[in-house]
């Protein structure tokens, strides 16, 4: 019988910080779910693909947007806007980035184990 496991992120096993933002990560269920907060001024070309050392975002993500506003662009060259209230899945091959004041925080249950790792 599985057993029942109740984890916040006040208290991550992992936080993976790159510049104006981090990741923080917990393990729960045999799985990993990640909180992604990112900062007015990040993208994802200039603030983790350093890091990653990759052309585009190879994480796909499943996520709920809590705030913010974020818009992605597609290496196929769409590109679309995610607000606070949705949930999204956005495949492999992304670029990103915050748009306006608000910092963007998403809860991401595909992705967050190997996003933002060196």
């Amino acid at each position: 019988m599985a057993k029942t496991e109740f984890k916040g992120f006040s208290s991550p096993v992992e936080t993976r910080s790159f510049e104006k933002g981090k990741m923080d990560l917990i393990k729960i269920g045999g799985g990993v779910v990640g909180r992604m907060t990112l900062q007015p001024g990040w993208r994802w070309s200039q603030h983790v693909k350093p890091v990653v050392k990759t052309d585009w975002c190879e994480a796909p993500h499943f996520q709920y947007q809590l705030s913010g506003h974020l818009h992605v662009l597609m290496s196929d060259g769409r590109e679309y806007d995610t607000h606070a209230g949705q949930v999204h899945a956005v495949p492999q091959g992304h670029d990103a980035w915050v748009i306006g004041n608000e910092e963007v925080v998403l809860v991401d249950w595909s992705g967050a184990g190997n996003y933002a790792a060196s």
